[in-house]
């Protein structure tokens, strides 16, 4: 039950995303479904229906072998840390818009440049640990046995892909790294150093859906919150006399 806990007790958005990402690498190398779904390719959106689940699947296949542990750790690591205490991140819509915009780029990227149509989570969590580390600069981190600056990691993973799993995944990363300035850029170095707005604000839709219906995390799940035009009201006569209708004076 400790484990059980600890689960619901982690970070709704990291929970989910690893989860899913977990999930969905074991199916694919057990052989239980299909990888085609996690290719993409521009050409894809030109169909009948539009194929618009492949924007989305590429980000959630991972390496084969241990990678789906190692990048599965790190999905959940690095988007716990930015979900918990990094300060661009104060409600969880800015979170959920800053992986929709980091991810678009990396796929315009990779489409436009390297035409490189899939393991598109390499760049994610390149993108990921920038931004993590942004708010770690003086501080150090653990890189396997070494003890670095915080700020070299997105240098130190970008490396291993290099070592490890070649050229194509090293270019994914770097776009990664490129989407994750992009956003850097549009919503703090502009607004901060050039007294400009906020170039990516996040969208009213998605505060909205966020909360419509409200959802509250607890330890042992979610519980659902109706809004409060649709909440029971309270008072000082019972539920009964309530919805009895209207009183009569009597005499």
């Amino acid at each position: 039950m400790a484990v059980v806990d600890a689960y619901w007790a982690a970070p709704p958005i990291a929970r989910t995303v690893a989860t899913t990402v977990f999930a969905c690498s074991v199916a694919v190398y057990t052989g239980m479904i299909s990888s085609g779904p996690f290719w993409f390719h521009y050409s894809h959106l030109w169909q009948l229906p539009p194929a618009l689940h492949r924007l989305v699947l590429p980000f959630f296949l991972t390496g084969p072998n241990l990678g789906v542990l190692f990048d599965t750790y790190f999905v959940f690591s690095y988007l716990s840390t930015l979900e918990k205490s990094n300060s661009k991140f104060s409600r969880k819509e800015d979170l959920i818009w800053y992986l929709m915009v980091v991810g678009s780029v990396i796929i315009i990227l990779n489409q436009v440049f390297t035409g490189i149509t899939f393991a598109y989570l390499t760049g994610l969590l390149i993108a990921m640990c920038y931004t993590a580390t942004q708010d770690q600069r003086g501080q150090t981190a653990h890189f396997y046995v070494v003890t670095i600056p915080a700020q070299l990691m997105p240098a130190c993973l970008l490396l291993v892909t290099l070592l490890t799993a070649g050229m194509s995944h090293f270019l994914i990363g770097v776009t990664g790294l490129v989407a994750a300035h992009f956003h850097d850029f549009c919503t703090r170095i502009y607004p901060e150093f050039g007294n400009g707005p906020n170039l990516l604000p996040t969208p009213w839709f998605i505060s909205w859906i966020m909360t419509t219906p409200r959802i509250q995390n607890t330890v042992y799940g979610s519980t659902y919150v109706p809004p409060k035009d649709k909440q029971p009201r309270s008072g000082p006569l019972p539920d009964s006399w309530r919805s009895a209708g209207p009183g009569r004076r009597l005499g």
